[in-house]
């Protein structure tokens, strides 16, 4: 299991185009990855499940990823967030 920590730099958050490409990402992926923020969690394959988190600029978030890519998934996912969040 791999755990990435981010704080959200977007002024906008995790809004829905962000949100789509961390969506598209983690579909890449045999792994499961989940998002944990503020005690609730959301798959990062379901993109109305991330927005329903309400994320905003300078919160922290938690991808959980496990399985048997999940080394790939986590270099991936980290210059996603890196580069729309």
């Amino acid at each position: 299991m791999k755990t990435i920590q981010y704080v959200i730099q977007s002024p906008v958050g995790m809004h829905a185009r962000p949100a789509g490409m961390l969506v598209n990402a983690a579909k890449k992926f045999s792994s499961s990855v989940t998002v944990n923020f503020n005690g609730q969690s959301a798959d990062a394959r379901k993109l109305f499940a991330l927005m329903k988190l309400g994320v905003k600029q300078n919160d922290s978030i938690a991808l959980i990823i496990d399985g048997d890519d999940e080394s790939e998934a986590a270099c991936e996912l980290e210059q996603t967030l890196k580069s729309y969040f």
